[in-house]
């Protein structure tokens, strides 16, 4: 998948927080510590950083949700990062984004912490962010 396909995913996913760019996507593969996991409509990111990985990003296009592909996404980022050794994995969503707290909860994520007032938004309005983890 290239970095504009990543990115008119994102584009289409995401409005908060805003969507990235291809240069963004670009940066992103450029460092060996990122790993791409790609579906035919979706993808996801994790960035490995010794025994600590985080999920970047995990994004279906609207059109093909609710086939699993996020579901999937999800669990071979999980093994990714067992294969790169990590023992915990954290992620941050948007705390209004019910279906995907639903899908982290399942997979076994709990949440951390809230960072209140975390993303800008259209018009000026401002959501919280859920931190979640997993040990792996």
């Amino acid at each position: 998948m290239t970095p504009a396909q990543l990115a008119a995913i994102h584009a289409a996913s995401f409005t908060q927080p805003r969507p990235w760019s291809a240069d963004e996507f670009v940066a992103l593969l450029a460092s060996e510590r990122t790993r791409l996991l790609t579906s035919e409509n979706g993808f996801a990111l994790i960035q490995t950083a010794g025994p600590e990985a985080e999920l970047l990003t995990i994004a279906v296009h609207p059109n093909a949700r609710r086939t699993g592909q996020g579901r999937d996404l999800l669990a071979r980022a999980l093994t990714a990062a067992q294969k790169a050794k990590c023992e915990d994995i954290f992620l941050e969503v948007v705390d209004d984004n019910t279906p995907a707290i639903a899908l982290y909860r399942d997979a076994g994520f709990r949440e951390r912490a809230i960072r209140k007032d975390y993303y800008n938004g259209a018009n000026g309005k401002k959501s919280s962010a859920l931190v979640m983890h997993k040990s792996l």
